[in-house]
């Protein structure tokens, strides 16, 4: 998973990607292509 300073490059990446909130972090999460996974904060 990478850490990035802003997540909207990475959903930009595949169109399965979704933004997803989770304690406080922002999560890029793709479940066709877990190599996608990115996290911010």
């Amino acid at each position: 998973m990478k850490v990035l300073s802003s997540l909207k490059s990475a959903k930009a990446r595949d169109k399965n990607c979704r933004i997803v909130r989770r304690k406080g972090r922002l999560y890029v999460i793709n479940k066709l292509k877990p190599r996608f996974k990115a996290r911010q904060g």
